[in-house]
């Protein structure tokens, strides 16, 4: 047998099980997926299992001090050890997976290559390795989807300002937003269930770009062909509107989903089927929005505690009770009219996001 050879596979088996040990981390430490951390601990052990002949073999030609490219190194961790999340912010964790993916991946190829030669056809089956390569292929997809679209949720803090055309009344709608951004929005939604779509193409692109700008999240309202066409971050939908499962099946994988619910057992449910957020409300009664379902603070708390995702507070909302529905737990309130209805809209906005954070000092009077 080729010691060579061996050689070879041992170095990229040594790479192979070293960086699914960094997904199988990331999915079961940064994610909290059980079930991606699992496939990524499968894979990890299968490679174990089809390479358990040669375990001795390998060891005994395992050279590490004499490796010409020991001294290259590669900014990744190299040395099989866990992944830590103080080592990297979510942010950069998204470069971190697709890094060690492919870093798995090739390594896979190259003993999959390796495999088929006849000194070691015996030994090894090619097509294990090929097939857990595939395997790693839709891993990883999932693995991104899931840390990018995590980096959005962790984003949903503060006020959320619904831009409703229909509130508006014909005021300009990217003033408003500029307004809204200027004073501490963190998130902007575009809602029109009447305007025309290739007008509200225009606008939803406009949005986005001065939110990406500023470094705020931009979400579309019930319309999933606009969000996606507009490039949103994420659309949010209703109960009676299309189901959460064919909402993630159409959405780009980095971006979010959010559900509008009045109960905890919708709420569970939502997350369940892909919701990155949820929309608890009407937490008091609004006049924006006609025959809205009034659920109250105590609803908000017992979703608070249903479910894992961040929690949005809607439905008639100001500076009188915003205190109250922070307290109960939501992670952001979306306001409307106590936004847009005022003179001033970014002091309205500043002082509502002050009450929410309360770091953030309030407009004053020039």
């Amino acid at each position: 047998m080729p010691l060579q050879l061996l050689r070879l596979i041992d170095a990229n088996l040594n790479r192979s099980t070293e960086g699914l040990r960094v997904l199988e981390d990331v999915a079961r430490f940064l994610l909290g997926d059980a079930d991606l951390s699992r496939r990524s601990k499968v894979l990890r052990h299968n490679l174990a299992k089809e390479t358990r002949l040669l375990r001795l073999d390998l060891l005994s030609q395992r050279d590490s001090q004499h490796d010409v490219g020991r001294s290259q190194t590669t900014g990744l961790p190299s040395n099989g050890s866990q992944y830590s999340a103080a080592q990297a912010s979510l942010q950069g964790v998204a470069d971190v997976v697709t890094a060690n993916a492919k870093r798995v991946e090739q390594a896979l190829r190259v003993i999959e290559e390796l495999a088929r030669v006849p000194e070691m056809s015996s030994m090894l089956n090619s097509v294990s390795f090929e097939q857990a390569r595939f395997s790693l292929y839709d891993l990883e997809r999932e693995l991104i989807s899931r840390v990018s679209r995590h980096e959005k949720a962790a984003r949903m803090t503060g006020l959320y300002v619904i831009l409703d055309r229909q509130f508006l009344a014909g005021r300009d709608e990217l003033d408003a937003a500029g307004q809204a951004i200027e004073g501490g929005a963190s998130v902007i939604q575009l809602r029109d269930n009447q305007g025309k779509k290739g007008e509200l193409l225009r606008l939803a692109q406009e949005l986005r770009e001065l939110c990406s700008q500023s470094g705020v999240l931009f979400i579309v309202n019930d319309h999933l062909d606009l969000a996606i066409a507009a490039g949103a971050d994420g659309v949010h939908i209703g109960q009676e509107d299309l189901p959460l499962d064919v909402v993630r099946r159409q959405l780009p994988v980095d971006r979010i989903a959010g559900c509008s619910v009045h109960t905890p057992a919708q709420a569970t449910t939502a997350q369940q089927a892909g919701a990155d957020y949820i929309a608890v409300g009407s937490v008091f009664p609004t006049t924006t929005k006609h025959q809205a379902t009034v659920v109250g603070l105590d609803t908000l708390k017992e979703i608070r505690q249903a479910v894992s995702v961040p929690v949005v507070a809607i439905g008639g909302i100001n500076m009188d009770n915003i205190d109250e529905v922070k307290a109960a737990g939501a992670d952001a309130v979306a306001v409307i009219s106590a936004a847009l209805g005022q003179t001033d809209v970014k002091r309205a906005v500043q002082r509502l996001s002050a009450r929410i954070n309360p770091g953030r000092p309030e407009c004053r009077d020039q």
